[in-house]
């Protein structure tokens, strides 16, 4: 179909139930309409109405559980949620990508050279070549295109935007070249290899992987190469709760250290006991190695393993919860997650500008607001950024307002958690 058939085709409402398969709900399919309509037009803007398109999206990730466990090969909790990329896209006839996304300069990838270059790292067009790179290293065919991209994933708000940006691309590829029969999990690690090995940003695959799989996703990391991935059979639709990301504006320069202490802390204790991260030691080890390690390591870095362990229980019994359609139960897990990451993990305000503690004002009159009715956490990475609050729907309003009142206009950011993961659209 042609872009301009498709725009007929969405206008006519004929692709609604397509739509409504992936953001849930009647007003978000109004607001996904227009969305698609504009990519369409912005496609044949740039490359023309002569060709069939096809129309694919990725969502961006909210960490529910298992704060600052991925990185000693923990377990976490995620979830897709509604805000996505998406892309209009059409086959080419060369080995040339040319990506445009909305308010950003084109990208063309010659894809006819897949190596990954120094002088590339940081930049969004390393990431298209990486994914490709991945893939056809691992037998899938590739060829170039042409795409109109959009994105509502917030960038910085810890809803992993360059991960929906990966995983979309690992989506073009599979759809317009592979009869989209490339899975999830392999586009997830496609897309974490092309930010480790061509973008140069070392992350884990958490990000991906959750964008990817879609839906509530429990990921066990204790083998980073084949991590055990389960998606969670919960529909939160029918919680009576919506899940609120609320951005408090925190100054996100220099937290770099506080970020890299987190793990080199954790991983300290794990060297103190002769193993390099910490879930290669028993729990039981651990606790009963603790008098001992006081003279090896720092306090903060015993909290902090103190926190993986207990954390990683956590997610084993948010996931339990989940499955057994009890979210009161769900929602005291995550209160628990919520308060080790500022008792023990430390990660809501960073020690180096203790006077600013904006997530910890956050926090605090979430709880004012939700306690005995809702649940709240540090969300992400934390120390600057945003927390995370699952509020009663008839709360929602007042919630809302509250938190727009302290942190500004649009700082609560009230969002759905979405069924299904990278996928074609139409």
């Amino acid at each position: 179909m042609k872009a301009s058939e498709l725009i007929k085709a969405v206008e006519s409402g004929e692709m609604n139930e397509n739509l409504k398969r992936i953001y849930v709900n009647d007003k978000a399919v109004e607001y996904q309409r227009e969305r698609y309509i504009r990519v369409l037009k912005n496609f044949i803007k740039m490359f023309g109405d002569d060709r069939d398109v096809i129309a694919v999206s990725a969502p961006g990730r909210t960490e529910v559980c298992g704060n600052h466990t991925d990185h000693n090969n923990g377990k976490v909790l995620a979830a897709s949620i509604n805000l996505d990329a998406i892309a209009v896209c059409a086959k080419r006839d060369d080995k040339v990508i040319c990506e445009k996304s909305e308010g950003h300069a084109i990208n063309n990838v010659d894809i006819s050279d897949l190596t990954p270059r120094e002088s590339e790292y940081g930049k969004s067009g390393s990431m298209v070549k990486g994914v490709v790179a991945r893939l056809h290293d691992l037998g899938y065919e590739i060829g170039g295109f042409d795409a109109c991209t959009t994105s509502d994933v917030m960038g910085g708000s810890g809803l992993s935007s360059s991960a929906a940006f990966e995983v979309l691309l690992g989506n073009i590829i599979s759809y317009l070249y592979n009869d989209g029969k490339i899975d999830a999990v392999t586009i997830a690690k496609a897309s974490q290899y092309s930010e480790n090995v061509f973008f140069g940003k070392p992350s884990g695959l958490l990000d991906q992987m959750a964008s990817s799989v879609g839906t509530f996703v429990t990921i066990d990391f204790k083998s980073t190469k084949e991590p055990v991935i389960k998606k969670v059979d919960y529909d939160f639709s029918k919680s009576g709760y919506s899940l609120c990301i609320v951005d408090t504006h925190g100054n996100h320069s220099d937290l770099t250290d506080d970020y890299a202490a987190v793990r080199s802390e954790m991983e300290a204790v794990a060297k103190a006991m002769g193993k390099t991260v910490l879930r290669e030691i028993d729990e039981a080890d651990f606790f009963a190695a603790v008098p001992s390690l006081t003279k090896k390591v720092n306090d903060r870095a015993i909290l902090r393993a103190t926190h993986f362990y207990n954390e990683n229980k956590r997610v084993d019994k948010a996931v339990s919860a989940l499955e057994n359609n009890d979210f009161e139960s769900f929602k005291e897990v995550i209160i628990s997650s919520g308060l080790s990451s500022f008792l023990y993990n430390q990660n809501v305000y960073t020690p180096h500008n203790p006077t600013e503690q904006k997530l910890s004002l956050a926090l605090c009159i979430s709880q004012q607001l939700l306690e005995g009715k809702g649940a709240w956490r540090v969300h992400g990475g934390g120390f600057a950024g945003t927390i995370q609050a699952f509020v009663p729907n008839d709360m929602l309003d007042t919630y809302k307002n509250e938190m727009d009142a302290v942190f500004g206009e649009g700082s609560c950011h009230v969002l759905i958690i979405r069924p299904v993961g990278g996928t074609r659209v139409m």
